[in-house]
Parts: structure tokens; sequence; C-alpha cells
């Protein structure tokens, strides 16, 4: 069964970092783009940052400067890198991968993590 696995997340102090990893596990021929989103209490999920298979990334103007996006197409993973974080940051951070599984080439589908708690403490 193809699905996203997160890991990270937790609370932290206002101007700390904190790492997210999201991979992707299953029978996967080919992981397209991959990024995270979040989503605040009565709020609706936003893009935080999105990074294709070559590597080129897009950012929310909100976390340019402090977050970073990365992977690797070996192990099928994406990370977040989320550094001087604020409490405006607090959210449910989701991983969204564009995953071809193996079982249904060519058709790629677009697949969800189950989402990781971060909350930053003034």
């Amino acid at each position: 069964q193809v699905q996203l696995v997160e890991s990270g997340g937790g609370l932290v102090q206002a101007g700390g970092s904190m790492r997210l990893s999201c991979a992707a596990s299953g029978n996967i021929f080919r992981a397209n783009a991959m990024g995270w989103y979040r989503q605040a209490p009565g709020k609706q999920r936003e893009l935080v940052a999105v990074i294709t298979r070559g590597g080129r990334t897009n950012y929310a103007d909100s976390v340019k400067g402090r977050f970073t996006i990365s992977r690797d197409n070996v192990k099928n993973t994406v990370y977040l890198q989320m550094n001087n974080l604020k409490p405006e940051d607090t959210a449910v951070y989701y991983c969204n991968a564009g995953l071809i599984p193996a079982a249904t080439y060519p058709r790629p589908d677009d697949y969800w993590g189950q989402g990781t708690q971060v909350t930053v403490s003034s």
C-alpha cells in the first residue's frame, strides 16, 4: 500500500528550529512534486513549500528565508527545515506528493500524509 508517513513535529519555543520528514512507502515507480501544507485552527489549509523532482522550489511568502524544503529522490522523502519559528507557524503540517505507484503506472495519484502538529510557544 502506497502512503506518506510523516515524522517530526512537536512543541518548540519561538525562534527555535524543527525538521519535518515525509517518506513515501510502498512500491513506487516515481515521486513527482512533493510539498508541505499547513492548517491552523479556524483557517484554510495553505501551501507552505513545494519542490519538483528536479529540485525547483516555491515557498509561501510568510516562510521565505526561514524554511527550506529538500528531498531525496532515492528515498522518496521530502524534508522541511524550519528555522526562526514564530507562534503564527503553529498548525498541523501535511505532506503532499504526486506519486506513481508501480501497480498503476503510468497514472500519477495525489497522496496526503496524516498530518503532524507543530506548536510554537511565545
